[in-house]
């Protein structure tokens, strides 16, 4: 069993319960899913706008509503003991971002701080932050490092920087340690198929593809064929979200082993993967070849974007499990159809 499957301490003595902010969305179902089979107590709050009740399991205590609800946050700390948060609540959609910023200087900013508020004086000391690639801007150097400058070109990577940046101040100033993992580009589903990308209208690429692959699009858009890339198209670094989920259960463990210092991480594969590649590898899957209409790269769109992630795997020795394009893939398919199947259930 590798270090990423589950964290090191084995199904034991667990001191608190893990609250789960956004725990009925994408990556924060996979995160409760992820503590609970390590044997952590787990509440999830969210306020199931892009959440969906059925995806988190009975095990977790479950409220609905929004964490800018400072004494709703409190009540809940209160009752269950909560000593650690995982916030995955927010707003992601690159291009709704630079239409509506305020949206997003709301939701992922300023609602943020008012959770950071409620943890700090409910005395919750870690606090695991959904950050995001997204907040480097176009890089410089591929792959990028933690330290590589922090430029944003969009409300969505500034509305994070800005929660990292408060996290930084929060941690300075009070008995509190945080981690915040920037996401590069999240991919697949649970192997086990108890959750995945649900949401309609998902725009991230593997999702994409699978959807036109089973007839649910007509076509995928590329969006730009003259990268400086080898097949012209961008280069992304996919990572499956069963692997970031582990990723967030070192970290928890880290902060609590060391309560005087905090994170801020890199999560990728340190490889990446062209839009054709992917698609390619979606075709192989399938048996069938997905229609691809070619147009213009998008405005700010980096030719490449990778994670070096030699910061985490020395800190947490993260070890990932699915680190390969066509089991991302499958596990993406065999979602979808799960999902149709729930649909003509229903």
């Amino acid at each position: 069993m590798t270090s990423a499957s589950r964290p090191t301490n084995p199904q034991s003595v667990r001191p608190f319960t893990v609250l789960v902010t956004g725990g009925a969305g994408y990556i924060g179902s996979h995160a409760v899913l992820a503590l609970l089979d390590a044997g952590w107590r787990v509440a999830v709050l969210d306020n199931l706008v892009t959440g969906f009740r059925w995806a988190v399991p009975a095990a977790a205590a479950f409220y609905e509503g929004d964490i800018a609800d400072a004494a709703l946050v409190s009540r809940v700390v209160a009752k269950h003991d909560i000593g650690a948060i995982l916030h995955f609540a927010g707003s992601v959609v690159v291009p709704e971002s630079v239409a509506n910023p305020l949206k997003y200087y709301d939701n992922n900013s300023a609602r943020s701080r008012t959770l950071i508020d409620s943890a700090v004086h409910s005395g919750v000391r870690h606090f695991i932050f959904s950050s995001t690639a997204a907040t480097y801007g176009i890089p410089e150097v591929v792959p990028v490092r933690e330290d590589a400058p922090q430029r944003p070109i969009n409300p969505y990577g500034m509305s994070k920087l800005m929660t990292e940046a408060m996290l930084a101040d929060v941690a300075a100033a009070h008995d509190f340690n945080y981690c915040a993992l920037r996401y590069f580009n999240v991919a697949g589903a649970d192997p086990q198929a108890r959750s995945g990308q649900s949401t309609a209208g998902a725009t991230h690429l593997i999702k994409v593809a699978v959807e036109a692959a089973l007839g649910k699009r007509g076509h995928v858009d590329v969006f730009g064929t003259d990268f400086a890339t080898a097949d012209g198209t961008g280069v992304r670094d996919y990572i499956h979200v069963s692997d970031l989920a582990a990723a967030h259960l070192l970290a928890l463990e880290a902060l609590i082993a060391d309560p005087d210092t905090s994170h801020r991480l890199n999560c990728g594969y340190g490889r990446g993967f062209s839009v054709l590649e992917v698609l390619d590898a979606v075709d192989r899957a399938t048996n069938r070849r997905i229609d691809r209409h070619m147009g213009a790269r998008r405005a700010g769109d980096p030719d490449a974007l990778v994670a070096d992630n030699a910061a985490i795997r020395a800190a947490f020795g993260w070890t990932p499990r699915y680190a390969d394009r066509d089991t991302i893939v499958a596990h993406a398919l065999a979602w979808e159809r799960a999902l149709e199947g729930r649909r003509l259930a229903a």
